[in-house]
């Protein structure tokens, strides 16, 4: 009997060691585990453990200190160190878990107003997942270390009723200790990640609807758009159809593009502008800042109008535009808000002033409040009143020559004096006109050097310079036929004699003499 509990007991025996090994290996590997696994939270345990270490060992060291008259040298060093360390791991003292529990508060929410801040609300709402994620990744990392150390825990507590060693029951009470801080922090985590979700997930819902409701926006303000535009197509087809004139197609075709783009600016003011009075400060006070800054930007917004419901000037026509000395005639290609365009033609302008053609002049609206602006087709007109003089000598026969002028320009004018008679009779209902002369004139005056006989006839606005030089041309030929007329200009002669026309010849004597000269059939 005695035989059999000594085999027992050695069974027993056997066992427990063998079991006491067993639980010593795993825990152990669990230790290893935690020594590789790079746990944050473990290291801030860790870092709040230490400095709890330091402050036990720094209050001994300092008793010790002064229980010695004279302390070493090694031991004031000592102190000096651990109080080092004490600061470095002060913070992980106060809030050891502060980084991993932190919760950004939320802030800035962006509110979706217009469709430019659809891209800051997603940005938002993704910058609030990556936050939520991290919260996650914390919560799974602490969970992980909470599940070695309960294992940890389990182990020590079965390796305790084998082993009573003072060393097992100081490691289970730092792992108990260890245990009940990391749950006391997963609560907090747990809570505050509870809060996180339920804010992320209540502006989330109000982000996403704002972002619906201006995509719905976009879509009314577009469909409204797009039927301003249609209207103002079908208003351009409804006034080729029905209008034969080109300047006024263009000029309304003009109006409605200016028109459509101030509803659709509106449109866009009202659908994304929620304070109304708001928008006429802005309007007041940017409109004062700019009225004074660009005011002849402005002026030429007005003078655009003036332009347009005044109808001084048109597409096509014909125009002259004095500023600084310079003069400028063309055709008007087109008109804008900001200038006129004008093509510049070869005319009597470029002939006797720039001698340049071709270019292309740009006149700004608010010319026509402050330069000489002539419009040589307003209300119609396709004539003007041009002039070509020439000079006979006092002996000529003046009658004559006046109806030599008169006869060439009637000949050339006939069918423009016809036309502008019309045209400016369309023009009395507009006008005060009362029975202009609109026929060849011709007058005759006296200069210096002769008689300066002035012809003015009724030509077309687009082609002076082409009859002036056919009428000139004509004007000479007949002149040259005449015996009694004599086309006097400035020239010089030798005067020898008396008084160079004869009689007894004296020492030859010369001198230039400057003035009227008639011209004889020999051209002497």
């Amino acid at each position: 009997m005695r035989i059999e509990r000594v085999v027992c007991f050695l069974l027993f025996f056997v066992y427990v060691t063998i079991a006491q090994d067993g639980i010593k290996g795993q825990i152990e590997q669990i230790n290893k585990e935690l020594a590789r696994s790079h746990n944050v939270w473990l290291k801030h345990y860790m870092s709040l453990q230490s400095y709890n270490d330091i402050v036990h060992e720094l209050n001994a060291l300092k008793e010790e200190i002064q229980s010695q008259p004279n302390p070493s040298r090694s031991l004031t060093h000592r102190i000096e160190t651990l109080q080092r360390q004490q600061n470095l791991l002060k913070d992980y003292a106060k809030e050891p878990y502060k980084a991993l529990l932190e919760v950004k508060t939320i802030e800035d929410i962006p509110e979706i107003t217009n469709p430019f801040l659809i891209l800051s609300g997603y940005s938002f709402m993704k910058l609030l997942r990556e936050q939520q994620d991290m919260l996650q990744n914390n919560q799974e990392s602490l969970q992980a270390l909470l599940d070695m150390v309960r294992k940890k825990y389990e182990l020590l507590l079965e390796l305790s009723y084998v082993d009573k060693s003072v060393d097992v029951a100081n490691e289970i009470a730092s792992t108990q200790r260890m245990l009940e801080e990391l749950l006391g922090t997963q609560k907090i985590l747990e809570t505050s990640m509870d809060i996180y979700a339920q804010e992320t997930e209540n502006i989330h819902t109000k982000l996403t609807n704002q972002i619906k409701n201006q995509v719905v926006k976009i879509a009314y303000v577009g469909v409204g758009i797009l039927i301003t535009i249609l209207l103002a197509f079908l208003f351009k087809l409804t006034l080729r159809k029905y209008i034969l004139d080109t300047d006024r197609i263009y000029t309304a075709s003009k109006v409605i593009n200016f028109l459509n783009i101030t509803i659709i600016v509106f449109i866009l003011l009202f659908s994304y502008m929620e304070n109304v009075t708001y928008l006429v400060a802005i309007v007041g006070f940017a409109s004062a800042g700019l009225a004074i800054a660009m005011k002849d930007l402005f002026m030429s917004v007005l003078g655009w109008f003036v332009i347009i419901l005044g109808g001084s000037v048109h597409v096509g026509d014909r125009v002259r535009v004095v500023k600084d000395n310079s003069i400028y005639v063309g055709d008007v290609l087109d008109i804008s808000m900001l200038r006129i365009t004008l093509f510049e033609d070869v005319t009597l302008t470029s002939y006797m002033e720039n001698r340049r053609a071709g270019r292309i002049i740009f006149v700004p609206n608010n010319y026509i409040f402050t330069t000489m602006f002539a419009n040589y087709t307003h209300g119609g007109l396709k004539t003007v009143w041009d002039g070509i003089d020439f000079s006979i000598t006092f002996d000529s026969n003046y009658k004559k020559a006046l109806k030599i002028a008169t006869d060439i320009g009637k000949k050339y004018a006939k069918g423009y004096t016809e036309m502008v008679r019309k045209q400016v009779h369309r023009m009395r209902d507009k006008y005060s006109l009362r029975n202009p002369n609109l026929e060849v004139r011709s007058y005759c005056m006296i200069e210096p050097n002769g008689f300066r006989i002035s012809l003015w006839y009724q030509t077309n606005a687009y082609a002076t310079l082409a009859l002036r030089s056919t009428i000139s041309g004509e004007i000479i030929e007949r002149i040259l036929k005449e015996d009694d007329i004599h086309i006097a200009y400035p020239t010089s002669k030798v005067v020898t004699g008396a008084d160079g026309l004869g009689g007894e010849e004296k020492p030859t004597e010369s001198k230039a003499v400057l003035g009227a000269a008639s011209i004889d059939k020999d051209m002497s």
